[in-house]
């Protein structure tokens, strides 16, 4: 009975040799490095403009600016700023006093004109009678006849000026030309206001023209149709338009060409005189793109990772690249990348070239 025990125990001690020796064993060999989790994006080809962004000015073919064609002080304003109003609604009246006196006055001479004609009419007819009858000579009629003409002359001469004053004095009441939108007034009543002093604008509204002024060392590569976009604040673009009109000659002083492009406004998402982003673009070609956040700068270099198979694993790769102009968000790579490499956007500052990766979409 003691011998079975003895050899139970032995068995029992040389189970746990056996399994203390081999956590040895395990315990000296070296562990791989774990895998890094990182997010991937397949690199796509897309157009890339070739372009320089510009600051353009927006003008309006439909808008027009009120000045008045009289001199005086403003009395009424018949409107206000953004109201839309009807051609030939009133918009704002000039004292018109003064030019209605002028105009009474001289209505009154054409009067007194009127009868001193009639008047010479009277003696003039006389006179043909009495030279028919043989009683006065040729001399006296011609008298009589040249002071009616005199007469008549004059008292036509006062009607035209009559005429012109009254014309004069319906500018007075300043009137919208076309149909539109009232914009600024920065007149008061009780101004007084020439005919170079602005009244407001009057805008139609729909299409408008981007003014955009190139550098004369580019002046030799514009030309009609070509593309340029409008941007956002951001960069973004909100409109593809083109190049309708080359100006023949560079400016002097200020050595730019000035170019225009028509802007579609359906929307009115533009106003008049409003400055924007242009980006005028000299070609276009397929390159591949990648996130800005995919690139690391390091000893002046840039560098973006890939996930590539290796063996049974996935690890990253570094690569240096070339990019060239941001398309939004991302860098257009000329060299280094090219369209369906899988490209590490996310932790790249915590990888190592040659280190493994966990892949996620």
């Amino acid at each position: 009975m003691l011998k079975g025990s003895i050899t139970s125990s032995s068995l029992v001690l040389l189970s746990l040799l056996v399994a203390g020796c081999g956590s040895d064993v395990n315990a000296g060999k070296p562990a791989g490095p774990q895998a890094f989790p990182v997010k991937v994006m397949t690199a796509q080809a897309q157009m890339v403009p070739q372009s320089t962004d510009y600051l353009a000015t927006l003008k309006s073919r439909n808008s027009a600016v009120i000045q008045p064609q009289v001199e005086g002080d403003v009395t009424q304003i018949f409107v206000r700023s953004g109201e839309r109003v009807e051609a030939g609604a009133p918009i704002l009246e000039i004292d018109p006093r003064k030019q209605q006196a002028t105009v009474n006055n001289q209505e009154a001479a054409y009067k007194s004109k009127l009868a001193t004609m009639e008047q010479d009419r009277i003696d003039l007819e006389r006179k043909q009678k009495l030279f028919a009858a043989g009683v006065i000579a040729k001399s006296d009629l011609d008298a009589s006849q040249s002071a009616y003409n005199a007469a008549k002359a004059d008292a036509d001469a006062l009607e035209a000026s009559i005429r012109e004053q009254q014309v004069q004095l319906h500018y007075y009441t300043v009137k919208a030309p076309t149909n539109g939108v009232i914009g600024d007034i920065p007149v008061k009543v009780g101004d007084h206001v020439t005919s170079q002093t602005l009244l407001t604008t009057l805008d139609h509204g729909g299409q408008l023209e981007a003014y955009v002024y190139v550098p004369s060392e580019k002046a030799g590569q514009v030309h009609v149709g070509m593309p340029v976009d409008l941007l956002d604040d951001a960069g973004n673009p909100l409109v593809r338009t083109k190049i309708f009109f080359v100006s023949p000659r560079v400016d002097t002083d200020s050595q730019t060409l000035l170019v225009k492009t028509q802007v579609p406004n359906e929307k009115m998402r533009f106003r008049n005189a409003q400055q924007v982003h242009a980006r005028v673009i000299w070609s276009e070609r397929q390159m591949p793109v990648i996130p800005v956040t995919a690139v690391s700068r390091l000893s002046g270099k840039l560098f973006a990772f890939v996930a590539e198979g290796e063996g049974q694993k996935t690890v990253a790769k570094q690569r240096v690249i070339e990019v060239g102009d941001l398309v939004g968000n991302d860098y257009s790579v000329l060299e280094g990348i090219k369209p369906g490499d899988k490209i590490i956007v996310s932790n790249v500052q915590m990888l190592a070239d040659g280190m493994p990766v966990i892949p996620q979409s």
